[in-house]
Formats: C-alpha cells, structure tokens, sequence
C-alpha cells in the first residue's frame, strides 16, 4: 500500500492549461530543450503530447521531421564519405575548368575582360603614381 503513495498521481489531459502548454511549446522553440527533454523534464507521460502542442500552438513547422543536411542519410564508414567527397571534388573541378575554359574564350573572342584584375597587378601601378 506504501509503494502505490509512493508514486506521482497520473496527470490527464485536463490538468494542462494553455498557458503551461505555451510555455513547454516556447522552450522547445528557443532551443533549450528538446520535445521529449521537455516532456521529460515537466513530467509529461504521453509520448506525442507536446509534438502535437508544437503543431498545433507553435511557430515552427513541425509536421515534418527535421532532418540536418550535414547528417548522413545512411550510416556509411568515414571511408565511404571520404570517397564520396573526393568524387564531389573532383566533378567540382572538371565544372571549375569547363567556366574557366568558357570565360577565356568570352575574352578571346568578345573581349569581354570577365577576369578580375588581382590587386598584385594594380599594387605596382599605384605606388608609382603616389611618388
């Protein structure tokens, strides 16, 4: 009989007003918790309790799940990402030498002087007009 006084009362569905409800939902929004960190920390014992609060009362679009574009999408080894950015980084040269080539000729061609003058070329000319 001890043990069952010993334990928390059930909280419902009726005990949240919408006040503490906005409050759990600006926690969550400021990023100081997440949504299940949150129910944790109020004491909240339903799963989707406060994702649902975040739909419906919150800012943010949280119908979809968030996904960081940094995150892998499959769990693949170092070695597998490694290799997959060496061949990003090489298709990223071949489109870098494909410009190149294009602007040089826009500037055979049409002249169209699309290359940067670098500041080493116009630092000489500067100095002499300052003597």
């Amino acid at each position: 009989m001890e043990a069952s006084n010993n334990k928390s009362a059930r909280r419902s569905q009726r005990d949240y007003t919408l006040g503490f409800k906005l409050s759990v939902v600006a926690l969550v929004e400021k990023g100081e918790f997440t949504y299940k960190q949150a129910q944790k920390h109020v004491g909240i014992q339903g799963r989707s309790t406060v994702l649902v609060w975040l739909r419906k009362l919150g800012k943010l679009d949280w119908s979809k799940p968030f996904r960081h574009p940094l995150m892998p999408k499959s769990k693949e080894t170092p070695a597998q990402k490694i290799k997959c950015l060496e061949r990003e980084f090489q298709d990223e040269k071949l489109i870098n030498q494909v410009l190149n080539g294009m602007v040089d000729i826009m500037d055979k061609e049409y002249g169209a002087g699309l290359r940067k003058k670098y500041l080493s070329d116009t630092s000489g000319k500067l100095s002499k007009k300052t003597k």
